[in-house]
């Protein structure tokens, strides 16, 4: 009873600090907000004038929220969580207030609030509480008991049932073959891929009036995020990132495609028959998208594709590209000059491919030699003539220039999903850091029994519960209608969390943490990844996260 009532106490005093931390951050966020305005409304130039404060706030405001989540679905009652829990607020308000010294220094705002808070005993007893030694001590013992399962999200129903079957699958037939893929640099192989097209991995977001398994009107965000956060456990590339490029296909078709073209790919994609790969980034704009310039010029019955693009992952087995091109030659139309394409070709398992038409367009792919995530290889891709049918032009007439607003419809999934990547890796990292720490001995001893260790991996734990928090919370909100800018916010700290995780996992493990050989270095090389695609972290930090966080707080001066 007694316990009952101190773990209730604990969880107020640290919701009445995030809440005083909550308000300080929105006044230095209002503040930035009319040095970038003119006239009420953000200005581009003074964005860019003011961009490293600006990304202080992003990163203030993804720790500040996740803290947030975090606390509002913890269980008192649980042990372990609590302790976890609030172990990763104490550190995401330490964090938080430390990036709100460099922003109201920016802002020239009077720092004398900051200070008062931090000053303020129950700030004091949150930190001694729960970051001190015997504290961290005490949370990285529960974590090695418990063999490093932090398992603190709780799903219902479908979600539930998919989320056990796939850590089935991939502890039985992923994890086997991870090794040796990344190793190798292989292809995914047929043995993986077939039994998840049988399983319906490919359709879990497309709608099941048109072959997949997503109830009408739903997201089926819960499902799309255990599902990735199950398989990339096992392996990043061979497997968790398998189902992002057919969800991102797949909404870009449901926001823009005509009825007879979602009629005929989105059962064909549900199916994994074809795969499908997503061609965005181009050499010189990166995540500039709007700035993209790969041709298409009209021809008769079609257009002609000619330029380069990168980075596109799963060219070579994808029998199917989402190709993201200008059809308005006026370069100052920016991003409303954008369609999007589907191109057609044949699968090929190699590190290079030629494909040439039968009318003498040509298609040609390399892969492009990277430290980490191999399995599903990315491609530069050079398009010479490429023909591709009007029909094949994702909304027909209509969609010409739409294909920037129908991408971004399909991001945001894209986005949720790396996030579950992310946890997944995290998850893998954490149990092998915990498995090693109780194997090796060091000095005597084993190395899970130091006081250093056990808090290196309450800390990593605290991290991956926090992360997994978030990304469930803000997979409910996309449920329900909301989350748009959350997706990006989310992706932006379960990425920048999966580096740290993996990074302290492979130092648990000494030089054989350096050694290809563990599984270690296969997650810490994967997981640098992770801030880079789907939206590199400046770009979402910047042009999403940031903005959105501005333009908020000038529509409630104005509201």
């Amino acid at each position: 009873m007694q316990q009952g009532l101190s773990a209730q106490m604990d969880i107020a005093r640290a919701n009445v600090l995030l809440v005083q931390l909550r308000g300080l951050f929105e006044q230095a966020v209002l503040k930035v907000a009319h040095q970038c305005a003119v006239e009420g409304k953000l200005d581009p130039q003074r964005l860019d004038e003011h961009q490293v404060v600006c990304y202080e706030i992003a990163l203030a405001g993804a720790e500040l929220l996740a803290a947030e989540s975090y606390l509002s679905h913890l269980d008192p009652s649980n042990t372990l969580d609590r302790a976890l829990g609030l172990l990763f607020v104490s550190d995401a308000m330490t964090v938080t207030l430390s990036r709100l010294e460099s922003i109201y220094s920016e802002a020239c705002l009077d720092l004398a609030p900051l200070h008062e808070l931090a000053s303020r005993a129950e700030w004091q007893a949150n930190r001694k509480n729960f970051t001190s030694s015997q504290a961290l001590s005490l949370a990285g013992k529960a974590v090695l008991d418990a063999d490093g399962d932090v398992d603190a999200v709780v799903l219902e129903g479908d979600a539930a049932m998919a989320q056990a079957a796939f850590r089935r699958f991939a502890a039985e037939v992923v994890a086997p073959l991870s090794e040796n893929i990344h190793r190798q640099n292989l292809t995914v192989p047929e043995a993986i891929l077939q039994p998840l097209k049988e399983m319906g991995v490919f359709g879990l977001s497309i709608p099941e009036a048109y072959g997949g398994s997503a109830p009408s009107g739903t997201e089926n965000a819960l499902m799309m995020i255990a599902v990735t956060e199950a398989l990339s456990e096992a392996s990043l590339a061979a497997a968790g990132s398998l189902i992002t490029r057919p969800e991102i296909l797949a909404r870009a078709l449901l926001a823009g495609g005509t009825e007879q073209q979602k009629a005929h790919w989105l059962p064909q994609l549900a199916q994994g028959e074809p795969l499908c790969a997503i061609s965005i980034t181009e050499p010189d704009y990166g995540s500039d998208v709007a700035g993209l310039m790969l041709r298409a010029s009209p021809c008769t019955d079609g257009w002609l594709l000619n330029g380069a693009k990168t980075w596109c992952t799963f060219a070579g087995k994808a029998g199917l590209l989402m190709v993201v091109a200008r059809t308005d030659p006026d370069k100052s139309l920016g991003h409303k000059g954008l369609s999007l394409m589907l191109v057609e070709k044949p699968s090929d398992e190699g590190h290079e491919f030629v494909y040439q038409q039968p009318k003498g367009g040509r298609l040609t792919g390399r892969a492009i030699p990277t430290i980490g995530y191999r399995g599903m290889h990315s491609f530069d891709l050079k398009f010479e003539d490429f023909f591709v049918p009007h029909d094949c032009v994702i909304g027909g007439e209509k969609g010409l220039g739409q294909g920037f607003y129908f991408t971004m419809s399909g991001m945001v999934g894209g986005r949720m999903q790396t996030s579950a990547r992310a946890s997944g890796v995290m998850c893998a990292a954490l149990k092998a850091a915990v498995r090693y720490a109780q194997d090796r001995q060091v000095f005597g001893a084993p190395l899970a029994s130091f006081p250093l260790t056990q808090a290196k991996i309450a800390r990593m734990a605290a991290q991956l519960a926090g992360c997994r928090q978030l990304t469930y919370a803000v997979g409910r909100m996309l449920e329900t209608g909301g989350g748009r800018m959350e997706a990006s916010l989310v992706k932006l700290f379960a990425c920048r969390s999966a580096e740290v995780v993996t990074r302290e996992a492979l130092q648990i493990h000494g030089g054989m943490g350096y050694a290809e050989e563990m599984p270690v270095s296969r997650f810490f090389v994967d997981a640098r990844v992770l801030s880079i695609f789907e939206g590199a972290e400046e770009t979402l930090a910047l042009k999403v996260v940031a903005r959105s966080l501005l333009e908020q707080q000038l529509r409630s001066v104005h509201a």
